[in-house]
């Protein structure tokens, strides 16, 4: 084994045992057991009061779900003023202007559903206000939506028979005070030593090694970069994201912010297990999510180490695909990043990710359409028990019983939110892939803000994949891109905001809801008949239905692009 394939073999282990303390940790804060930060108690009581919100009240899962979106339309309207209006405020040294309604709704919605998909480049589309007050407010709280939204989840099967589901701003609360802050003030400042900016100064010169004087910009960067990787975010301070030399400097910042962005996802999957007292059926997720993240990994790391085949045929001594990464990290490290980025809803980058081989676009994209390995803090799971339910039921089917999940009977009506959730991710996806290359076809010089011959930079199966990319990103709350679309413009603003709500709200409401009625259910004790879903077997089972789902449902999209292309270069 090399040197650079040790570096992400250790990188991931660490990732692991980090992940569980911490999965314990977290198990114990939201079931309200002493923990080394109870100190924050008095803070979270102010909070509490201030806000007039009784912590004793109990929630069902409609009230959870008003809470959640009632806020979140709050944040939306605030976001919207401070992005229209930033221009005109103050800490704005640059002196970057306000943003135009068609893009000021995208990135609101955009890091409002934590999916921080950027139409505009970070030096010069944010004030460091709006960085602050918006972007790196809107990281917090978003990642902590998803959070109490799982909680919810794990109180439903923690409890026998109940409707009473924990109060969704205790659990919002505490994600921020007792999880998402703390480890976010160790990695700023392991940021800070390593040289990314933490100042309010405007844009430094300096000259390059070939002489030129360029102006760099800076700021209170390394808060931002913490959350944006611990809450699985994504979005860049700078323009270049990750791959700039100021947001991932060398690496260790490289391993720092990888381990990060999958270490809560990891680690809520352990939490599971330790809330409702069934540690096996965790390790049993956690095991198939990781085959699913290696059934992605390793064609991508083969994919890059292999490179182009016409530079191969020149029988150069490296034709590795160096193009679009940094020479700091190396193919491996980002082959790593790409595909861990992409299976989470992080989509921060360490190379750009048009300039991966076909095969690694079509992985990447599949990470994203699958949703569910490892997944988004909260979210990953929310997704993972859809296709947990629709498992249960096709083996309930097979074995000729009535499926079961931990002790209560899933129904007709949970099936059906269950398919509809499965459904709409890839319909919203190739609905608006096919939209926009409707356009491009056939109104190629249509009176949009900027016309569609434009959009694409690349031609044939690529600009295809590139128009993928976009909506599957957006789906699913990911937020990297095939940067060689031009998207700032009035139709992928808004057309992407859209797909953006879609792919958030829906499914957390759909796996909440789902868990909400199963609580309320009566509880049947196992017997000898009993589907176990803690087992190998039914491990397998899941995977196989979560692929076969993406296949079918993706499968002709990927064949129209990353597939053809990938055999146009034999």
């Amino acid at each position: 084994m090399n040197t650079e394939m040790m570096g992400i073999v250790v990188t991931f282990l660490l990732t692991v045992a980090l992940a569980l303390p911490l999965g314990k940790y977290i198990a114990k804060v939201f079931k309200g057991e002493r923990t080394w930060t109870d100190f924050l108690n008095p803070l979270e009581r102010f909070i509490f009061r201030f806000c007039g919100i009784d912590p004793q009240k109990e929630m069902n899962w409609k009230q959870h779900m008003l809470a959640l979106l009632s806020i979140n339309m709050v944040w939306f309207v605030y976001a919207f003023v401070v992005l229209l209006c930033q221009g005109s405020l103050f800490l704005n040294p640059d002196g970057n202007p306000g943003m135009t309604p068609d893009l000021a709704f995208n990135t609101d919605i955009s890091f409002l559903v934590n999916c921080n998909l950027q139409h505009y480049s970070g030096e010069t589309g944010v004030s460091y206000l709006s960085q602050m007050i918006v972007i790196t407010f809107l990281q917090f709280v978003t990642a902590a939506t998803g959070i109490a939204a799982v909680v919810v989840l794990f109180r439903a099967f923690a409890e026998k028979t109940t409707e009473k589901l924990g109060n969704f701003f205790v659990f919002f609360t505490k994600t921020i005070t007792r999880i998402l802050l703390p480890l976010c003030i160790v990695i700023a400042s392991l940021l800070v030593f390593n040289g990314t900016p933490a100042s309010f100064e405007g844009k430094d010169r300096i000259v390059t090694l070939q002489g030129d004087t360029v102006q760099v910009s800076r700021g209170p960067a390394a808060p931002m970069i913490a959350i944006k990787h611990l809450g699985t975010n994504g979005g860049g301070w700078f323009g270049a994201n990750s791959t700039h030399p100021l947001e991932n400097p060398n690496y260790l910042t490289n391993m720092i912010e990888v381990i990060a962005q999958v270490l809560i996802p990891i680690a809520m999957v352990f939490a599971l297990g330790f809330f409702i007292k069934r540690k096996k059926l965790s390790y049993i997720i956690f095991g198939v999510m990781t085959i699913g993240m290696l059934s992605f990994m390793i064609p991508n790391l083969v994919s890059e180490h292999s490179g182009n085949p016409a530079i191969a045929r020149m029988h150069l001594a490296d034709a590795t695909a160096m193009e679009g990464k940094e020479v700091r990290f190396g193919v491996t490290a980002s082959a790593y990043w790409q595909v861990v980025t992409t299976i989470i809803s992080t989509g921060s980058i360490n190379s750009m990710h048009d300039s991966s081989m076909p095969m690694s676009g079509a992985m990447q994209l599949l990470g994203m359409m699958t949703n569910c390995f490892y997944g988004g803090v909260g979210v990953g799971i929310l997704n993972y028990f859809v296709f947990l339910v629709i498992a249960v039921f096709i083996s309930g089917l097979m074995v000729g019983r009535t499926p079961e999940f931990m002790g209560k009977k899933i129904e007709a009506r949970e099936m059906k939110i269950a398919s509809i959730i499965a459904l709409l991710h890839p319909f919203i996806i190739l609905a608006g892939t096919a939209l926009s290359a409707y356009v491009v076809a056939h109104h190629p010089n249509a009176a949009w803000a900027v016309p569609p011959s434009s959009w694409l930079n690349n031609p044939g199966s690529h600009g295809f994949s590139e128009m993928l990319y976009e909506y599957t990103s957006a789906a699913a709350n990911n937020g990297s891109g095939f940067e060689g679309l031009g998207d700032n413009n009035i139709f992928w603003n808004v057309t992407t905001g859209f797909v953006l709500i879609l792919g958030r709200f829906l499914p957390i409401i759909g796996p909440v809801a789902i868990a909400g009625l199963l609580a309320a259910k009566k509880y049947t004790p196992e017997s000898a008949g009993t589907l176990k879903t803690d087992t190998v077997t039914f491990g397998i089972m899941t995977y196989a239905v979560i692929m076969v789902i993406a296949a079918l449902a993706f499968f002709p999209a990927l064949t129209l692009g990353p597939i053809a292309e990938f055999f146009n270069l034999k």
